[in-house]
Order: structure tokens, then sequence, then C-alpha cells
């Protein structure tokens, strides 16, 4: 007989090795030392070939395994997204939902997918209301089946892939089918997430397979496994969408809702479509950016208060000096104050996208800007009568993932995908999450008897600030593919690194470095302890009341350089690129 133990022992030990030698160069990246005015930027990465950023390292190798398969930028996202899944699971996944920018080089062609999640048929625009009618909080509904949406991201994938991609839909599936297996090392972001979560340990399989049996989060370093996962996983690869959206997947999704108070059924879940919607696009200076449209601000968002800003007369220069600082935030008030107003799901408010970016209309918003003090909280732009909704108040968190692809033949994806709330609703189903996204509709239907456009509604998406984006110069060339998590600040987060890049001239790694100022028509909220303090208290002398505040974004940036691309990722997270 042969005593294979040994043997098994011995490799299981390899296995482990390799695990924690490939997660050990995002946490080098993760652990660097930061500048007295910011993160110290990672080195960026070039190549003359393909570009892959995305938040983890497991998913971008996965993304170049593919791209050296030969398959495109799509199928290099998806399969990174998948990876996404396992590995940062508080961010994504297949229980979630996302929007995704497509350029296809050889036909010049930006197309804009839909997959954000929808509301249950069943729900009520009451959902954030107690028994007695009393209005809930935000934190009574999140994790509870009230707050969970249809999920979109497989659908918009798979529909997607079908349009663009260019390797077989299965075999995207195999590098997460193999970390899953095989197992990886939980990073010190996981695990920190982990442990500071109050929530997720009420789930049984999340706590099962995320906490050790006295209830702490596992450990930095510790492999871990979801066969759970690969079996969902592997239903999708051969069965497509239509393996979680239908039969007995639809059916434990739907119970496990129910079981927590929420009305999503089988029925939803079947019914289930994707949107391919036109891309959102307008100068700036020299330059056309390309961002999503509604249900998401951020295409409408990035460019409106770029477009406030140019016309402020700010030549181009440092974003951080304190007229820079003054001038973006007060754009950022005056793009926010209309997001609050006008912006929802187009199939169930009329969005009056060409007037909000309407060249005489940004000139009039920009003349309210003053260039030495704050004009304080903005009131949205006068729009015909017709637009006579009331604000929105919906909080949007901070969860969610960015992948940016370039591949050798010049086509570009930039995915923003989410689930929500740091590990959305608190719901595990099949090895992964499902999002509390329906928290992102306004918990106020109306205001002084005008509803709220963001108000919930059988069948509608939420709002969402989620921004890819797509930046071509004059002659038509594409220039930069970026996005970022961050909740309600991702426009301020892209917007202002895209004026460090396009105006101030600054590097790819340095642009996603640069200490973070902005406003949501409230407090300028200043990144604590890497903003200069002399920077906000100029800021408080011209009449900004300034929040220090934590600004995790999570950039990921392609630029063209020369006849090749430059890489970068934000140093607040594991980001990582590689190219080749």
């Amino acid at each position: 007989m042969i005593d294979r133990t040994g043997g098994l022992r011995a490799a299981r030990f390899f296995l482990v090795l390799a695990v924690l030698a490939s997660a050990a160069r995002a946490w080098a990246q993760a652990e660097q030392p930061e500048a007295a005015s910011g993160f110290a930027p990672r080195p960026a990465v070039a190549s003359k070939g393909f570009m892959a950023v995305t938040a983890n390292v497991y998913a971008t190798d996965a993304a170049a395994e593919i791209l050296q398969l030969g398959g495109n930028a799509l199928d290099a996202a998806i399969a990174a997204q998948w990876v996404l899944n396992l590995v940062e699971p508080q961010s994504s996944g297949i229980g979630g939902g996302g929007f995704l920018l497509h350029w296809d080089a050889r036909r010049r062609r930006v197309s804009a997918w839909d997959g954000r999640e929808i509301a249950p048929r069943a729900a009520s625009a009451d959902f954030a209301r107690r028994a007695d009618g009393t209005p809930a909080s935000f934190h009574e509904v999140l994790a509870t089946g009230k707050a969970v949406g249809v999920p979109g991201l497989v659908a918009m994938l798979e529909v997607a892939h079908r349009r663009h991609g260019k390797l077989r839909w299965e075999r995207l599936f195999s590098p997460a089918i193999r970390l899953a297996e095989n197992g990886f090392a939980i990073s010190p972001r996981l695990h920190l997430l982990l442990r500071e979560d109050v929530l997720l340990r009420g789930d049984p399989a999340a706590r099962a397979l995320y906490f050790q049996e006295n209830g702490e989060a596992k450990a930095v370093g510790d492999i871990l496994r979801n066969p759970e996962f690969v079996a969902t996983l592997r239903a999708i690869a051969t069965g497509g969408a239509a393996a979680l959206h239908g039969g007995v997947v639809a059916g434990r999704i739907a119970a496990a809702i129910e079981q927590r108070g929420g009305t999503l059924t089988a029925a939803d879940m079947h019914d289930y479509r994707p949107r391919q919607r036109n891309a959102v696009c307008g100068p700036y200076r020299q330059w056309r950016i390309c961002g999503m449209p509604p249900p998401s601000s951020g295409g409408i968002g990035v460019l409106q208060l770029l477009g406030s800003l140019e016309r402020t007369g700010w030549l181009p220069g440092d974003p951080a000096t304190p007229d820079g600082a003054h001038l973006f935030a007060e754009a950022g008030r005056l793009t926010y104050a209309d997001r609050a107003r006008y912006l929802a799901d187009p199939d169930f408010v009329l969005v009056p996208q060409g007037a909000l970016l309407a060249p005489e209309y940004l000139d009039r918003r920009a003349r309210l800007i003053d260039q030495r003090r704050s004009m304080g909280i903005a009131a949205p732009g006068e729009l015909p009568a017709r637009h006579t909704q009331a604000d929105d108040d919906a909080p949007e968190l901070p969860a969610t993932t960015h992948v940016s692809i370039v591949d050798r033949a010049g086509n570009a994806v930039a995915l923003t995908s989410s689930i929500e709330s740091a590990f959305g609703s608190r719901i595990q189903v099949d090895g992964f999450l499902l999002n509390n996204q329906l928290t992102d509709f306004s918990f106020t239907t109306e205001r002084d008897g005008k509803p709220v456009a963001n108000r919930l509604e059988p069948g509608k998406r939420p709002l969402s600030s989620m921004a890819p984006t797509l930046v071509f110069d004059a002659g038509g060339r594409l220039h930069a593919v970026l996005g970022s998590p961050g909740g309600g600040r991702i426009i301020n987060y892209v917007a202002r690194t895209l004026v460090a890049l396009l105006d101030g001239r600054q590097g790819p790694a340095a642009a996603v470095s640069l200490p973070h100022v902005g406003n949501r028509n409230g407090a300028t909220e200043v990144e604590r302890d890497r903003v200069p303090e002399e920077l906000a208290l100029e800021l408080e002398r011209r009449g900004h009341m300034v929040k220090r505040t934590d600004m995790t974004s999570g950039l990921h940036l392609i630029v063209r350089v020369g006849d090749g691309w430059v890489g970068a990722a934000d140093p607040r997270r594991e980001g990582f690129a590689r190219g080749e």
C-alpha cells in the first residue's frame, strides 16, 4: 500500500506558500507609508500591450490570464469580476449589480450597459417605515429582506459578452473556480472589515464561512475556500444567467429574502432584464468624456462638475491649491443639488439630461460661483415646470469596486459594480451575499406635495453615483479609463482625478493618490490627516463648513502614454495594476 498522506500534506503546504506569496504582492502595496500631505503613490505600471487594474491582485491576475489566452477587455473584466466576488465579498458580486462602459476600438463606439438592481413587484414605497407607520432608520432596514433588489450583474455581463466577448463564456469562470476550490489568503482589508462588522455574524452561512467558532473574524493569511460559490459559478458557467435567475437558485434567494421580511420572489428573479443605454458624453476643455447615463448619476454629475469648473475661468493647474479646492467644492455643490432634484431611473421619471448639460445652462450655474467666498447650500437649477420633483435623501454607502482594462487591440472596459453597503444585506445564499440596494431609494416619497424622483416604485432602479468613465483626446483616441468605489462621493473622486490628470498634468500614480476635497451640497469634506491643515483653514476662511473625514476611494486608472499604457491603483485600498 502506498502512503499518500505525506505527499498530500506537502502539496497543501506548498499550495499555502504559493497563495500567500501571491497575496503578499498586494499587501506590500497596501501597507506603504504615507507622505505628509497624502498617500505615497504606488509605482505606476507601464505596458505596450494590455493593462488591467482591479481592486485585488488575484482579480488582476485573472484578467491577465484571460488576456494572455487571447481574450479581449470584456472577457478579462468578467473573469476579474467573479474573482472579486470571492476575495472582496464586501464590495460586489453576483448578488448585486453594476454599470459597464465598453470601447470598441475597431468600430470606434462606446456602449453603456446597465445591470442595476430593480425593486420587486410587491415592494412598497413605504418599505422604510415601521409597522406603526413611523419612519425607520437606515440601519433598521439594512440587514433585512426589505433592502434586497433583484440582482442584475450576471445578466448584464452575459448580454454584454454576447455582443463584445471573444472567448467562450464558460472559460471566463476558470480563475475564480480554481481559486475558490484551492483557497485564497484573507487580506488585511477583508479581515478588518469582517472584524468590525457587527451584522454579518447574524447570517449562519456567512458566519460559518468567514468567522471562527468563537465568532472572531478569520485571521489575515488564513486560507479561505468557498465550495458553495464553486457550485454556483459552475452552474452559471454552463447555464448562463438563467442558472441564477431561474430554477432552484432563484427559489433559494427568494426564500432567504422572505424569511428576512422581504418581498422579492422567484418570478422577480426570472423577469429581470439588463438595459443597453446611450452613454452620456460631453466636452471638457479639449477632451471628450463619456460616462453612464441614469439611473447612474455618475456621467451627468462628472460632466456637470467639470463643466461648471471650466466656466469659472480657473486655468489648468494644481487642484490642491486653495483656489482649485474652493472652486471644485463650489462646482460640486451645484452638481449635487441638481442630482438630488432631477436624477432617477429614466424608465420612470423624465430626466432632463440634455437640459442639465446644455452649455447655456452650465454658463448660468457657473455664474453662481464666487471666486473667493462659498455660496453655502446650493439650490437646484431652474428647469421647465414638468420637472417639479422634490429632493432625494437616500444614503449611498461606499462599498463598491471598479475594474479598468485595455486589451492589446485597444478595446477597453470600465466596470463599476456593487452590493451597496459593505457585505450588502448580510444575507448569504449559495456562497455569495445579496445586495441592499433598495436603501439607495429615497426614504421620503414626497415633500411639500411634490414626489421625490428617486422614490421606490415596483420595477424601478434606484439612483446611483457609480461613474465608470472613458476619456478621449481631440482626435477621438482613447486616452484614459477610470472609476472608483466610494458611494455618494464617487462623482467627486472621479472628477478630481480627472482635474489632476488633465489640468494638473499629474501622472497616473499621483492623480489617484491626490488627497480628496469635495462637496455634496453640504459640508466641504476634506480627507482626514491627508489634506494639509492650512488648506482646510483657508477653506473655512472662505466660508466653507469643513468636515475632516476618512475618504477611502479605490480609483483604478489607465492612461495612454505614447504608444503604450500606464496603469495606477489607488493606495487607499489593495488595488493592483498589471500590464504586458
